[in-house]
């Protein structure tokens, strides 16, 4: 059994996006498959599986290690850092 990261242990917030919308692709005209939200700063953006992958992008821009994903239903959390994930 795995030991969960620091970074994921640390995060006790899990705030609501503020949007359900990745604000960069609708500035190039473009479509997502799904939205991540950075738990730092609560940045959402379009998720790995997306044409622009801007939540990774905002996570090599930033160092912001965790983002909970926004989709309905799912309700967990991943750490680019450390590359694991858990469910909250």
């Amino acid at each position: 059994m795995s030991t969960v990261c620091a970074d994921l242990v640390e995060a006790t917030s899990i705030p609501e996006p503020e949007t359900r919308e990745c604000a960069e692709c609708i500035a190039f005209g473009d479509t997502w498959v799904h939205l991540r939200m950075c738990l730092e700063c609560g940045n959402v953006a379009c998720c790995d599986d997306s044409k622009n992958r801007h939540a990774t992008a905002h996570f090599n821009a930033t160092n912001h290690r965790v983002i909970r994903s926004v989709e309905p239903g799912e309700r967990w959390l991943w750490c680019y850092r450390h590359e694991q994930a858990v469910q909250w």
